[in-house]
């Protein structure tokens, strides 16, 4: 009787730990970029983020985190506070979608409902896929970069790309089931076309498309119909990698059974 006592004890507790593994949640904030038009400021917010997320608490110290998330990041060099950029004048928007697998670190032992400790710090990294599509206002109409080949390329470029997410954050427990998550958090994206500059100025001649080849160079818009974007010189900043930024709180829901408060 005793042996049998404690396996269904065992298997009591063997359902409250699965019961507590698994949150999920939403998350909403801001979104950031910095590429060719945004070279210099790692916290400049240029659009909004929103998402889903589940979590999966592998122990009190270890979480994997699944999550899929729309932002929109834009740039224009009319707004920096260097000449040459405003000399070159050009600007974009591009909305993105994201879907994200990360790991995560508590530095506390965090577990909702289960009384360890309400809130801990916490860091994570992982890996994502992320499509984007760089657009631009020209004449009070919106074009799609990417298919223009603005810098002559023979072919567009692709419009999905692999990310590396890594940051921290907070997570608070704001009762047994739900809890508060604050983050912020960086992408690599292995592509330097977020924001569709990256290289240098191709000749005028390569265009057949009149708008293709406005949208090349607008540095004429500022100054005075004259392009400085000579042939050869350079357009972007000629790095490899933009970097993409999001800041989001986010609310979270765990599946947490009663049995686990009498353990």
């Amino acid at each position: 009787m005793r042996g049998l006592l404690t396996l269904v004890v065992l298997m009591m507790l063997g359902v409250c730990a699965k019961a507590q593994k698994w949150e999920i949640g939403v998350q909403a904030g801001a979104a950031g970029y910095q590429g060719d038009l945004n070279q210099r400021n790692p916290l400049q917010v240029s659009g909004l983020a929103a998402g889903i997320l589940m979590r999966y608490n592998v122990n009190g110290y270890i979480s994997i985190k699944a999550s899929f998330t729309k932002a929109q990041i834009e740039g224009a060099d009319s707004t920096s506070k260097y000449q040459q950029q405003r000399d070159r004048n050009l600007s974009f928007f591009t909305p993105m979608s994201e879907l994200a697998v990360t790991g995560e670190f508590n530095f506390l032992k965090y577990l909702p409902g289960d009384g360890y400790n309400s809130f801990t710090p916490f860091i994570y990294a992982g890996i994502a896929s992320t499509r984007y599509n760089p657009q631009a206002t020209y004449q009070n109409e919106t074009y799609e970069l990417r298919p223009l080949r603005t810098e002559g390329q023979r072919a567009p470029y692709k419009n999905s790309t692999f990310a590396i997410p890594f940051g921290g954050g907070i997570k608070y427990n704001i009762s047994g089931k739900l809890s508060l998550v604050a983050d912020i958090g960086y992408r690599t994206a292995y592509t330097d076309r977020l924001d569709d500059v990256a290289n240098l100025y191709t000749s005028p001649n390569a265009f057949r498309d009149p708008i293709a080849l406005a949208l090349s160079d607008r540095s004429g818009e500022r100054n005075g119909g004259f392009n400085i974007g000579a042939p050869g010189t350079q357009r972007g900043d000629l790095r490899k990698h933009d970097t993409y930024m999001l800041y989001t709180i986010g609310i979270s829901y765990i599946f947490l059974s009663q049995k686990c408060y009498y353990r």
